[in-house]
């Protein structure tokens, strides 16, 4: 999904969608024996689908591969070819739907510009199926809270790919933080970005939810509420702003900065950017700082403490595997998700606050 006509096709694919009762079939499939493995259709084959998700999917032990869902006829015949993906499990954008007739899928991953998500997500949960959705999870809040109430209504789980909450050193530095083994924590600083070159991909295009603050930011946002282990009071104050005006137009941010309040007083400065590469987070507690350098990167997270080296090696695409394992053994065993729909909530809600600071100067309660 890196061009315009790709947007184009989407946008007219999508533009047949609607609310679909659940049939007999779906009642049959919800009561039909227990799985070993659940089914997970693809929605966009996009990088992170091709690159991540795919070769993920068959590293994993609870969920494999069963079907995807594209507007492009080519890529529906690589990857049927590729992965032996049976015709009946191939969907385009118009045919989606009937997707609720189909007991191999028990799962549908939305991996789509974040303004298509909230249709996905409540199409796949009316069709009766369990939904993982990408990040971020909506643009607006409201998005966020009908897609958690669909699911809710249909009885279907809703999880978020954070994958980095899945991760082992995620897990111990929330782990320090959480047992207070260094006391509390005092500020915070961290960082997510990458050099973005491409000039007409979706992160470009405001309408589809482009902007650094929703691709990258929710990153910094999540670093400074699980680095804090606390949930943020208010927004102090946010700028945005672009180095390249011809790419990020009318306003649309290529770099932002926010300092978040937390409990007590704890201040979190962070910094999201697509001008530049950074990837670092310094939790500064009373007894010494948490170091993680870099802290949200695919190929691994790392860092040291006063307490040790936080460093469990892996290899790509372990974390999306680990992530999507997670979340199908939470299914199968009816417990609850990681990551709920209400943490994507979070997030986006932080998102709003800082666009409200950054447009108006002002401090923004939370």
């Amino acid at each position: 999904m890196s061009s315009i006509s790709r947007r184009n096709a989407l946008k007219t694919l999508a533009k047949g969608s609607g609310v679909l009762l659940l049939s007999p079939n779906v009642l049959l499939a919800a009561t039909a024996r227990k799985k070993e493995r659940l089914g997970i259709a693809l929605v966009g084959l996009g990088y992170y689908s091709t690159d991540l998700l795919a070769p993920a999917l068959q590293q994993t032990r609870r969920c494999y591969l069963a079907g995807i869902v594209t507007g492009t006829p080519s890529k529906a015949a690589a990857w049927q070819k590729q992965y032996n993906i049976p015709d009946k499990n191939i969907y385009n954008y118009q045919t989606f739907d009937s997707i609720a007739n189909n007991p191999d899928i028990d799962v549908v991953y939305v991996v789509l510009p974040p303004s298509m998500h909230k249709e996905y997500v409540i199409r796949a949960a009316n069709a009766g199926k369990h939904v993982w959705c990408e990040k971020p999870m909506a643009v607006t809040g409201q998005e966020c809270r009908e897609m958690i109430t669909a699911c809710q209504k249909n009885k279907r789980s809703l999880a978020i790919g954070y994958r980095l909450q899945h991760e082992p050193n995620t897990q111990e530095y929330r782990r320090i933080v959480q047992q207070k083994l260094l006391g509390s924590v005092k500020e915070l600083s961290c960082a997510a970005g990458y050099r973005e070159n491409r000039t007409n991909h979706w992160k470009q295009i405001k309408a589809m939810g482009g902007g650094v603050m929703y691709d990258m930011g929710v990153y910094a946002i999540q670093g400074a509420r699980l680095g804090t282990g606390m949930e943020p009071v208010a927004v102090v104050s946010a700028q945005t702003s672009t180095n390249r005006p011809e790419i990020y137009k009318n306003g649309l941010d290529e770099i932002a900065v926010a300092t978040l309040e937390f409990p007590g007083g704890t201040m979190a400065h962070i910094k999201t950017s697509f001008a530049e590469n950074v990837n670092f987070m310094d939790i500064t507690c009373e007894k010494g700082k948490i170091q993680l350098a870099p802290y949200s990167a695919y190929n691994g997270v790392q860092g040291s403490s006063p307490l040790g080296a936080i460093n469990h090696p892996y290899q790509v695409p372990w974390q999306q595997a680990k992530q999507m394992d997670d979340d199908a053994l939470a299914i199968m065993q009816k417990k609850p998700m990681l990551v709920p729909g209400e943490e994507g909530l979070r997030d986006i809600r932080i998102v709003e606050a800082i666009y409200r600071s950054a447009g108006s100067g002002q401090r923004v309660a939370l």
